[in-house]
């Protein structure tokens, strides 16, 4: 294997990997705000509810950073593409999520239940629309975004806001807010206590449920869908130049991946158990953690799912599809993702023990008596 070749490979894997620290990590934040409202009862539930993910989803966030950081460095083309033609999805993203720390820091400063109601719905919205948006994303992507380059490699984008919300991107953003919804009700079932707690496994089971049969829905769907077939290209270790590439469309072609190489339909395996798995450790309530775990795996399956499919295509153009970007011509030179590759293997396992550190000093529930005990630090 060249070693261009093989950097190129390792930056496309360590991409999924951020993307499924972003889903897992700052994805039962999201799914916490969703449920909320309705975990909550009483004002002293919500603050429980509140305060399981008020230590952690600043940090959580930094998964984010971390993301578009990556595409940014290792795969330019792919940023200066999506960034650009989802600008107006981008700021309704950033609108929602500037919700949330306003939300967490504005609520408890005032005890009237009409201001305490109005953040509360700030943070509902600042969970949902980014849930919404992120399986949006990733349904435009796996059906195909409307830019082409010219012969100087200047990018147009004709779609609008309003193309994204197409159905079978809307499915997409179901099985994505369901499949936080299911995550945020296990790390609920481990972090609160009675009725948060119970009201938290219910909606969980549900959301759980509806996730799989949203994903096998979507599974049926990709067999009549438009696909791309790269027939021709530079090759694996030649310099990015996405003009180079020779596209066809294929109805079905995002199963061809699966009919090569029997062995990836695990992953979309291992997504539908994982999550019916947690669905039944939910229902009978007695192994939280296991609950929480098993969902993140469903999370991390789905997305692997996704990648599996596309590959070797990153962003696949439906206007022009010769200049659909792949793995093999949107990636930085050489030298960058070396450069790239050091500097991870030196800061990850830094940042991957210090989260383990935190969770395990915030281990345990948030009870009625903590928030009591803090009234006037606690969210």
């Amino acid at each position: 294997m060249a070693e261009y070749e093989f950097f190129r490979l390792l930056w496309w894997a360590l991409l999924g990997i951020l993307l499924i620290g972003i889903a897992v990590m700052d994805g039962f934040d999201m799914g916490v705000a969703m449920l909320m409202p309705f975990v909550g009862r009483r004002d002293v539930e919500r603050r429980i509810v509140i305060n399981t993910i008020g230590p952690v989803w600043e940090g959580n966030q930094v998964w984010l950073i971390l993301g578009g950081g990556a595409i940014f460095a290792a795969f330019p083309p792919l940023y200066g593409v999506a960034f650009s033609g989802f600008y107006l999805a981008m700021l309704l993203l950033l609108c929602a999520l500037i919700l949330r720390p306003v939300g967490f820091k504005f609520r408890s400063k005032l005890d009237g239940t009409g201001w305490r109601g109005t953040w509360d719905t700030a943070l509902f919205i600042g969970g949902l629309v980014p849930s919404l948006v992120f399986g949006v994303a990733f349904g435009n992507v796996l059906q195909g975004v409307p830019f082409r380059f010219d012969e100087m490699l200047r990018m147009t984008y004709t779609g609008t806001l309003w193309d994204l919300f197409n159905p079978f991107a809307l499915l997409c953003g179901l099985v994505s807010v369901s499949m936080l919804l299911l995550h945020g009700a296990a790390f609920l079932a481990c972090k609160t206590e009675g009725g948060p707690r119970q009201r938290a496994q219910q909606i969980g089971t549900v959301a759980g449920l509806v996730m799989v049969v949203l994903f096998i829905v979507g599974g049926f769907w990709v067999k009549v869908l438009p696909g791309y077939v790269l027939t021709g290209f530079a090759g694996v270790d030649a310099p990015s130049n996405p003009l180079g590439n020779q596209v066809t469309v294929q109805t079905g072609a995002l199963l061809l991946n699966y009919a090569a190489q029997p062995a990836i339909w695990a992953a979309p395996a291992v997504g539908v158990v994982m999550a019916l798995l947690a669905v039944l450790l939910l229902r009978q309530g007695s192994r939280p953690v296991l609950a929480f775990t098993t969902s993140g795996l469903a999370i991390a399956a789905v997305i692997a799912t996704a990648g599996l499919s596309l590959f070797p295509f990153m962003l696949p153009s439906s206007l022009d599809p010769a200049s659909s970007l792949t793995l093999w011509d949107a990636s930085s030179s050489l030298t960058t993702l070396i450069v790239m590759t050091i500097a991870t293997g030196l800061l990850l396992p830094i940042v991957l023990i210090y989260t383990a550190w935190v969770y395990r000093v915030l281990r345990g529930p948030v009870t009625e008596a903590d928030i009591d005990h803090d009234s006037k630090t606690a969210y």
